[in-house]
């Protein structure tokens, strides 16, 4: 579940987030395949919300999609991410976003590994890590 909503106005996402990274979780860019910080990260950990800190993915459901983002089997919670309808760019997809604060994170398709058979495919740019052994 996540925690409570964060609401901001645009410009003062503009002040608190880097370029790409307000690009990506405010304006739902992609970032290039292959180019993020996290998409071949290997370190135990909690993947979190770029935009908020909340907790979104753990490392355990991580996995080698062979896209070039980052992709999970599942959130770390019930609740930790929203699922919405995208048409753009001539296509229905299902666009992920964090749950709390509301920035774009990826998409979700129906093509993972087991146990969930889901690819939650995201950027990296709207993740921030926190290894396992960070108190």
């Amino acid at each position: 579940m996540a925690g409570a909503p964060i609401r901001r106005e645009d410009a003062e996402w503009r002040r608190k987030l880097p370029p790409e990274q307000y690009a990506v979780c405010r304006c739902s860019a992609t970032e290039a395949p292959f180019t993020g910080r996290w998409w071949d990260h290997k370190q135990a950990g909690r993947y979190r919300c770029a935009a908020c800190g909340e907790a979104l993915f753990d490392s355990g459901s991580k996995f080698e999609s062979g896209t070039g983002w980052p992709s999970y089997t599942r959130p770390v919670a019930a609740g930790a991410v929203s699922e919405h309808a995208d048409d753009s760019h001539g296509m229905h997809r299902v666009e992920v976003r964090c749950a709390r604060c509301e920035s774009h994170l990826g998409h979700l398709f129906p093509d993972g590994p087991q146990p969930t058979g889901m690819r939650y495919c995201i950027n990296s740019a709207a993740l921030e890590f926190e290894a396992e052994d960070a108190g």
